[in-house]
């Protein structure tokens, strides 16, 4: 009987340093945080940045990889072993915007296919790769009420898309259930119940002022998402909305 009862202490204590083990695996992975780079370094040397960027990187719980240096989104299929950060099939929007920051994105794109290395230290996670080093550092959370949303990303299954230039849609989250926002031509109001998960969207109305340009089919969009219940989360400054047929909106936080 002492030596089944010490085999069963053995194995509660080996079960125990395994379930510890898993936590410390899963609090050290990137997934469902966004970081926003601190310092980026090339041989040694400070690199300059764009004037009015930074380098942002968020890793979605569906295993995704978006990242933004200034102009244009990058997104693509992730993986990340022990040692190095792997992006599959890396795909960017097509906004436009100056020569700097064009380059800027094809550096980002270049330093992330070429599989850097990575490690987490607490809320700071560091790459590096090519004599290239990127700091960043975990963004907390922003809260879903009080919030100006700004949509940045019109989202159809797994195809994403910018937002038409000189186009915004935006729209806010009041404590007291109401919803209310531009979809890019017309203001909107209603009511929302965030439960879960889930936001439902009822009761909502908008102006009725003419727009026949991109505004017109932003806000076509971005209302189509809108409709009752919807799936949300929020990852550092970024809202994601997602109706049931896998259309979608990535907002930012203004």
């Amino acid at each position: 009987m002492r030596r089944i009862a010490a085999l069963a202490g053995a194995l509660l204590a080996l079960t125990g340093c395994a379930q510890a083990r898993g936590d410390e695996t899963a609090q050290r992975s990137p997934w469902g945080t966004t970081y926003t780079a601190t310092a980026v370094t090339e041989q040694g040397a400070p690199k300059r940045l764009a004037d009015g960027t930074t380098i942002e990187l968020r890793f979605t719980t569906d295993g995704r990889l978006i990242a933004r240096a200034g102009c244009n989104q990058l997104s693509g299929r992730a993986r990340i072993d022990q040692r190095q950060l792997r992006v599959d099939d890396l795909a960017t929007t097509e906004m436009g915007c100056d020569p700097a920051r064009h380059e800027q994105d094809r550096w980002l794109a270049a330093f992330l296919e070429g599989g850097p290395g990575w490690r987490l230290d607490g809320d700071r996670l560091t790459l590096d790769g090519d004599g290239t080093t990127v700091d960043l550092v975990a963004a907390a959370n922003r809260p879903l009420t009080g919030v100006r949303w700004v949509v940045d990303t019109l989202v159809e299954g797994d195809v994403a898309g910018s937002v038409p230039a000189g186009a915004e849609a935006w729209l806010t989250f009041g404590t007291d259930g109401k919803v209310s926002g531009n979809g890019g031509c017309n203001q909107f109001g209603g009511s929302y119940t965030a439960k879960g998960s889930t936001i439902t969207f009822t009761g909502l109305a908008s102006t009725a002022m003419g727009c026949l340009d991109d505004r017109a089919s932003l806000e076509s969009a971005v209302l189509q998402v809108l409709r009752g219940e919807v799936r949300w989360t929020i990852d550092g400054d970024h809202l994601s909305l997602t109706a049931p047929g896998g259309t979608g909106l990535r907002l930012r936080a203004a």
